[in-house]
């Protein structure tokens, strides 16, 4: 299984009274790690858009291990394990690499609409070609 790897540093905006990273940005780092991943497969959302498809999100979830803290260095790890269909399932790991501690892990499911009807359709083809690499075992 292929995983993608990015690298972030919690601002000092991102954190709480408590100086932890705020709860709600942990999205946000999901967001960052799948943009990254798709980023480099030639895959922006703006290519997506350009193609007349758009991607919201249908289904998410978080579960909290650890706290993540001010100018911490984390790593978002993203893996799509499994064929898009009307959707595409993306798991996340959010880890400390100061720490070597799992932060979070959570899942992102968004769904394929046409930008022009706004109707949920098949995943495009161009979409699985550039990450069949993530869920197809070589």
């Amino acid at each position: 299984m292929l995983i993608h790897k990015t690298t972030l540093r919690v601002r000092y905006a991102d954190t709480d009274q408590m100086h932890y990273a705020y709860n709600g940005k942990y999205f946000e780092y999901f967001e960052v790690g799948r943009t990254e991943m798709m980023r480099e497969e030639g895959l922006t959302y703006r290519t997506i858009e350009e193609n007349g498809y758009q991607m919201p999100v249908h289904e998410a979830f978080l579960k909290f291990k650890n706290p993540a803290f001010y100018d911490e260095l984390l790593e978002v790890e993203t893996r799509v394990e499994k064929l898009p269909l009307a959707n595409v399932h993306i798991d996340h790991t959010i880890r400390s690499k100061e720490r070597n501690i799992v932060i979070a892990e959570g899942y992102i499911e968004l769904a394929f609409i046409k930008k022009n009807t706004k109707k949920i359709t098949r995943a495009p083809e161009f979409f699985i070609d550039a990450l069949k690499k993530y869920f197809i075992e070589e």
